[in-house]
């Protein structure tokens, strides 16, 4: 869409954006804040065979083709609205894990009224399945219930170009019919791309690279001090719901950049950085993500929400944000005490994870991606 008429479009879109404050409880709001994605800090590595990485910083005079693989959690909207206002990112479509933190129905309107908002209408969206590829894992009940009532906000309606069939079809058709190879990002369990590949092994060729928000390599993971007792230090949320998922993404032939809990620990959001966009809110994607932080004050104030899948975004678009090493990794997809846990495997594909992240200029990014600057 051309850029003066996504701009009238948002601008419309922000007339009709409304925010209704509700009062959330406090064990709800700190729920959905470990549920996003959250955990500890460091890295280690491992051997393999290497796979190619992709140069990703900012600046490409070309525009750069993205699928978004989402769950539509809290902070993934935060994501999708910086990502569809990077002027170097053309986003193709956008998948919903039904394995994710928000279900289906309610995660493909609330992502169709983002793209709304972001003055992009035409982006298809489609959901997949609702259960793992192996086991019951899944993200509580009342964190799903939170999200799916958009923590009581509203966003406008509009005309969007809905996909017909499930996500793992949509994924198909966009990665086939794009003339380039397309960048993954996904921000939630990964059961839509594992399925796709698992169908058509072939769309392995047609990705160009896949940043995956999720796990924990070097650090502890989220699971087990989310207050909902399991006993499990070491998982992530997106990798425990769908174990099978992760490991056969890990150990395909695509180019794997991991933003684990080892690089976005680094990357916690603050009442400062809520108040500071509070001042600094000049666009309806920027009031929205506004009115967002307002909503999880609780959790942000102490200390346990974190910028986990806007990271991984900004790492897609600058890659200079954070440092990487490199290791073949797996997943434990056996049940128990360390089911879903990121390991480093003696060998197979290496890919490459996240263990830094520079707060200060993503903070900075964000704020000025969000106000079109």
């Amino acid at each position: 869409m051309p850029g003066d008429v996504a701009r009238e479009v948002s601008r419309e879109a922000g007339l009709v954006y409304r925010a209704t404050v509700v009062v959330a409880g406090v064990a709800i709001v700190l729920g959905l804040a470990l549920g996003g994605c959250g955990g500890g800090g460091a890295g280690s590595s491992g051997t393999g065979s290497p796979r190619a990485s992709v140069d990703a910083s900012a600046g490409s005079a070309t525009s750069r083709a993205v699928v978004i693989d989402t769950d539509m959690a809290v902070d993934d909207w935060l994501a999708i609205l910086y990502l569809l206002g990077r002027p170097e990112v053309e986003v193709l479509a956008i998948t919903v894990a039904g394995t994710g933190e928000s279900h289906c129905e309610p995660g493909i309107r609330h992502a169709r009224a983002l793209v709304v908002l972001a003055g992009q209408p035409d982006i298809p969206v489609a959901c997949g399945r609702d259960t793992p590829l192996e086991g019951s894992h899944a993200f509580p009940g009342p964190w799903r219930d939170n999200v799916d009532a958009l923590l009581g906000l509203s966003l406008p309606d509009g005309p969007n170009q809905s996909a017909s069939g499930t996500a793992v079809e949509l994924l198909g058709s966009t990665l086939g019919s794009s003339p380039d190879n397309v960048s993954l990002l996904t921000l939630g369990p990964l059961t839509n791309v594992a399925e796709a590949l698992r169908e058509s092994p072939k769309l392995a060729d047609r990705i160009d690279a896949t940043y995956v928000m999720g796990g924990a390599v070097g650090v502890d993971g989220n699971v087990g001090v989310s207050g909902v007792g399991i006993d499990n230090r070491f998982a992530e949320w997106n990798v425990y719901v769908d174990p099978l998922a992760a490991k056969l993404v890990f150990e395909a032939d695509v180019r794997v950049t991991l933003v684990p809990l080892d690089a976005t620990n680094h990357a916690p959001a603050s009442v400062a950085f809520a108040d500071r966009l509070a001042g600094d809110a000049t666009t309806p994607q920027a009031k929205f993500v506004s009115d967002v932080l307002a909503q999880m004050h609780d959790a942000v104030a102490s200390g346990t929400y974190y910028f986990w899948d806007p990271l991984a975004a900004a790492v897609l678009v600058d890659e200079s944000l954070t440092s990487f090493e490199r290791a073949s990794l797996s997943v434990v997809v056996n049940e128990g005490p360390e089911s879903g846990r990121v390991t480093v495997a003696a060998t197979g594909p290496q890919s490459r994870y996240a263990t830094s992240a520079d707060l200060d200029r993503f903070e900075q990014g964000f704020i000025d991606t969000l106000n079109g600057r």
